[in-house]
């Protein structure tokens, strides 16, 4: 039995209650779930609540990103295929620090008309190269597999991404530094907003801040933030 609201919450309360065989919750101090819960975390308990995790969907990121995400172990990635998918007139994700500056907009916005047409370039000539393969499917995707050379890591892509609570844990404190990229930060806070719905109790003892126009989040522990 249990006070939790949610079903992460039960279940690492399961979880940890089966470790040690503490069903009737002999410790008056962690009887409740979100008390528990925080003893875990406290105690760095922490591969009990690895065993429930939340999906999200991400689009309008860049490759830049994602080549940082993607580095997070227990982190489940299905994104868009640069060999299935043709990129011409793919869009560009502008980095944080640029958005609204015109001079800085203007060199991105020629260094994408460039990219584009030597990205159509060399799919043509990839074609007349290829002309002898008669499987129009091995055509494409080899074609479009050795045109993507051009494309910068600004290039848009989308992708869906699974893990479990802890590893989430680990993404939002690194990635929601202010010491982060400051895309993949952005990235981070808004799925955090997320996490911190779906199960409050797991992420406890992190919060939002604002400062300087941005937002990061920061661990709490004890005594205060670390």
């Amino acid at each position: 039995e249990t006070d939790a609201e949610g079903s992460a919450e039960k279940l690492i309360e399961m979880s940890g209650r089966l470790c040690y065989q503490s069903w009737s919750k002999p410790n008056p101090a962690t009887q409740k779930n979100e008390d528990y819960i925080k003893h875990i975390l406290d105690s760095a308990h922490l591969s009990v609540i690895e065993h429930s995790g939340f999906s999200v969907a991400i689009t309008g990121a860049s490759r830049s990103l994602t080549h940082e995400l993607i580095r997070h172990r227990f982190l489940s990635v299905s994104q868009l295929s640069q060999r299935f998918f043709d990129e011409t007139g793919a869009k560009f994700t502008i980095p944080p620090l640029f958005r609204g500056d015109e001079e800085a907009e203007a060199v991105i916005a020629r260094v994408y008309d460039v990219t584009m047409a030597a990205y159509q370039e060399l799919m043509n000539i990839a074609k007349k190269k290829l002309e002898g393969e008669h499987d129009k499917s091995a055509k494409r995707k080899r074609a479009r597999e050795a045109a993507r050379c051009v494309l910068p890591n600004a290039t848009e892509t989308q992708l869906i991404a699974t893990a479990n609570h802890r590893t989430w844990r680990e993404i939002f404190e690194k990635r929601g530094s202010s010491h982060a990229d400051a895309e993949i930060r952005e990235l981070a806070v808004e799925i955090f907003k997320i996490a911190r719905d779906i199960a409050p109790s797991i992420y406890q003892d992190m919060r939002l801040i604002s400062e300087d126009g941005k937002q990061t989040i920061e661990m709490v522990r004890q005594g205060g933030a670390v």
